[in-house]
């Protein structure tokens, strides 16, 4: 795909769009996909024989696909599309080096396409979240130095003085992801298909969940909250609630987040200091968060009415309602006696879905909806019922998908540790299964909406697509102060 913008024109320089266009439209197919494999492999737990017996469609296998599908492939898409928008507009300035730019591209949907055949055929590392073998490590490495001197060269670029926050989020998501992938990845390969992790025990799984966490932590937050401070207050019209309180968010935030990780393993072989540690740091989390939370929705203030007509503004104000309970939730998880019933329970499950769906998820289809249609030279999607259609469908898919996890879960953790006067188990692990079975129905459906949502909103897109045309965006006149 080549872009259409020209580097300037009789009418001046225009911005370097094709590339946000190419990755906005993949992030939209993998949504799809992604969301798919979601429910194959919810159906899966609900009912084991559907998986046939064939080993590339286990659940094993499936569920890595899933997770790396909807994380990297789809939250990975919408954040290339939206970062190389953002830095472009904030800038007033053209994407630097825009045939790096596609190089990123590319690059990244043959990560893509290389995790889709690698994970069902059970060549994995084991880790979470980073399950992709040395050789895809090493791809991903190069198109993530690609990303961070095309952005950061944009930065350097600029034509505005001023920085605007939604670019610090975006490049400390950039800078700490790399060192993540870096330190987590490393292995020692014994053939082109396997490797064994640099590290042992406990020091392994420590990297690990510093890694793990953080990627919930910088993938799945420090660059949607870019997102966050761009697409809000330009969809509502209105600057930012206080810029001020962006900046002292921005700062205790990706302070705080990278000492998280060790309340992943409370009760384990961690020295108890450590755990205690990850809890402390979770629990000081929650008030970067909020205080990022209420910056959003007070975005709002005075105009409160626009979320009455404006479906786009529902998506990206709701997904901050659920940031803010799973940054509550988070905390709360970390602290041992509570970890001590909900670790190893859907609550778990159900805690990551409320982040994935209905943080994630509902800022990126928002962010999409503003995004893609001024792509293709429109004010707005083809349809706009439609758009109201999907928040309804999604939304609901939502609550029931963690209504149920959350019930699930907390049902669970009680039955696995109540006991008799003689210390004897009261359940059985199979009863507990057995009284987990309606709640993984009530979940399959949740997801069938959510997959529904993404169906309507691929619709939305390709009718969008027809109905415009990819026009050259020229570059305003450079001002004194953004």
């Amino acid at each position: 795909m080549a872009s259409v913008a020209m580097p300037s024109g009789p009418a001046g320089p225009v911005y370097e769009d094709g590339v946000v266009r190419a990755f906005a439209l993949a992030a939209v197919l993998w949504g799809v996909v992604g969301m798919l494999v979601g429910v194959i492999i919810a159906a899966q737990l609900t009912w084991p024989e559907l998986n046939l017996g064939i080993p590339w469609l286990s659940y094993g296998r499936l569920r890595p696909l899933h997770t790396n599908a909807v994380i990297f492939a789809f939250g990975g898409c919408t954040l290339f599309a939206t970062a190389y928008h953002v830095v472009q507009r904030t800038g007033q300035t053209r994407l630097f080096a825009p045939a790096l730019a596609w190089f990123t591209f590319w690059g990244w949907q043959l990560v893509i396409l290389l995790a889709a055949i690698t994970l069902p055929m059970g060549l994995t590392s084991g880790k979470e979240y980073a399950e992709l073998e040395w050789p895809i490590d090493i791809l991903i490495t190069l198109v993530w130095v690609s990303y961070a001197i095309v952005f950061f060269g944009t930065v350097g670029t600029r034509k505005v003085r001023h920085i605007y926050v939604a670019n610090w989020f975006f490049g400390a998501f950039i800078i700490a992801v790399a060192l993540l992938h870096l330190v987590n990845s490393a292995a020692i390969p014994v053939s082109l298909t396997k490797s064994y992790s640099a590290y042992a025990g406990v020091q392994d799984a420590m990297v690990q969940w510093w890694y793990g966490h953080n990627a919930v932590g910088f993938f799945l937050t420090a660059g949607f909250l870019g997102m966050m401070y761009y697409y809000i207050p330009k969809q509502a019209g209105r600057p930012v609630y206080s810029y001020r309180l962006s900046i002292v968010h921005f700062w205790a935030l990706i302070f705080t987040y990278m000492w998280a990780g060790p309340h992943h393993l409370h009760y384990t072989a961690l020295p108890d200091w450590a755990q205690s540690v990850g809890m402390v740091f979770s629990l000081v989390l929650l008030a970067p968060s909020w205080g990022g939370m209420i910056n959003g929705i007070m975005t709002l203030s005075g105009a409160w009415h626009k979320l009455r007509d404006d479906p786009i503004l529902k998506f990206l104000i709701v997904s901050l309602s659920f940031y803010g309970m799973s940054t509550f939730e988070g905390p709360m998880m970390s602290i041992k006696t509570v970890n001590a019933l909900s670790h190893y329970t859907d609550w778990t499950v159900g805690h990551v879905h409320s982040g994935a769906l209905g943080w994630v998820g509902l800022i990126s289809m928002g962010a999409l909806y503003h995004l893609i249609p001024r792509m293709f030279g429109r004010t707005e999607m083809y349809s706009k019922r439609a758009i109201e259609l999907h928040f309804w469908v999604a939304t609901l898919g939502i609550v029931l998908y963690i209504a149920a996890m959350w019930i699930a879960g907390v049902m669970q953790g009680l039955m696995w540790r109540a006991v008799n006067p003689d210390g004897t188990l009261v359940y059985t692990f199979v009863e507990s299964v057995k009284a987990t079975y309606p709640f993984y129905v009530i979940r399959l459906a949740g997801g069938l909406l959510y997959l529904g949502g993404m169906l309507i909103m691929g619709w939305n897109v390709i009718k969008t697509v027809q109905a415009g045309k990819a026009v050259p965006v020229r570059i305003p006149a450079v001002v004194a102060h953004a």
